[in-house]
């Protein structure tokens, strides 16, 4: 290695630091005991002891460092599982597998989860990154559904929208947290979450058929 080359790297390892440093101080605001109130560009810069400038140089707007401390989060979280998911060929299996995924994913920071989306409806900056990465989760739920309606038939076209709201619903951080209370982990209500699931894509088959029946 040149010694070029090893100074870019020397340099690259360096901002590395400096970038995770910054995103560690802002999830130590976040998670405060003030419910992250005080949670600004200025804020950050100096819990991480950098200037202003060098978070903006990183992450240029507040909704570029709220983007990285979730894309941290959701790296952490294991978020990168529904991959295969995607790939399973049963769409029945397929649907289910995302509620273990997000069990582990919320569980893994459930305290910044829940700030982050407090924070959500009070600052638009925050409620324009979460409703970004809701709206991921909403569009692979309906790819999931579409394909298990294309193999078995249900939900019928008249059930569809509501059976993806449904689930939305039922893989959302607000439902794990609300179901584990302060007693368990979001993964031990995995197994609940499951049931339902299941129930709702049961009673969506029997809709169907009654439907036909009808018809």
């Amino acid at each position: 290695m040149s010694p070029r080359s090893y100074r870019l790297g020397e340099r690259e390892h360096a901002v590395q630091q400096t970038r995770a440093r910054m995103i560690d101080a802002a999830r130590s605001l976040l998670t405060a005991h003030d419910g992250g109130m005080r949670f600004t560009i200025e804020a950050v810069a100096r819990a991480a002891d950098v200037s202003r400038m060098t978070v903006y140089y990183q992450f240029e707007s507040k909704v570029g460092l709220l983007e990285a401390i979730c894309d941290t989060l959701a790296a952490n979280g294991g978020i990168e599982q529904l991959a295969s998911v995607f790939r399973l060929p049963d769409a029945y299996a397929a649907l289910a597998e995302p509620v273990r995924v997000f069990g582990t994913f919320w569980e893994s920071d459930r305290l910044l989860s829940r700030r982050l989306r407090a924070l959500a409806t009070l600052e638009e900056e925050f409620a324009q990154v979460i409703r970004a990465r809701d709206e991921r989760r909403r569009r692979g739920l309906r790819i999931l559904t579409q394909r298990l309606a294309e193999q078995t038939g249900r939900p019928s076209a008249a059930a569809f929208d509501a059976t993806v709201e449904l689930l939305f619903a039922l893989t959302s951080f607000e439902m794990f947290d609300m179901l584990a209370g302060t007693e368990h982990s979001c993964t031990d209500v995995v197994p609940t979450v499951e049931r339902v699931v299941r129930a709702a894509l049961d009673a969506s088959a029997l809709s169907a058929q009654g439907v036909g029946e009808g018809e």
